[in-house]
């Protein structure tokens, strides 16, 4: 935005990030999705509530546990192919809260 007024100050108007969640707090699920995207299979990892930089450890953390690539976007993980039950049981291991979502 721009203002010729000397004193304007823009005002930040972006939400703030939530503090993460404790890992037994959180309440996430494992689904697999195949819509929009080529017929390729991805796994989803929804339902995480914390910092991006702390969604971002997490999913850096799946993709090599499975050994795939991935992504962290709009507060779900994606990882490339069929990996529910490797991600359902690694984020049971680490005390999460998870359940199997979908087919």
């Amino acid at each position: 935005m721009f203002s010729t007024d000397p004193d304007f100050v823009y005002e930040n108007h972006e939400a703030e990030e939530q503090e993460t969640l404790a890992n037994s707090q959180q309440d996430l699920r494992v689904m697999l999705d195949r819509k929009n995207r080529g017929g390729k299979t991805v796994t989803l990892v929804t339902g995480f509530i914390g910092t991006d930089a702390d969604l971002e450890q997490l999913t850096k953390t799946l993709k090599t546990k499975c050994g795939v690539g991935g992504s962290a976007k709009d507060g779900e993980i994606i990882l490339q192919g069929d990996f529910k039950e490797k991600a359902f049981l690694y984020l049971q291991k680490e005390g999460y809260k998870v359940k199997k979502s979908g087919g």
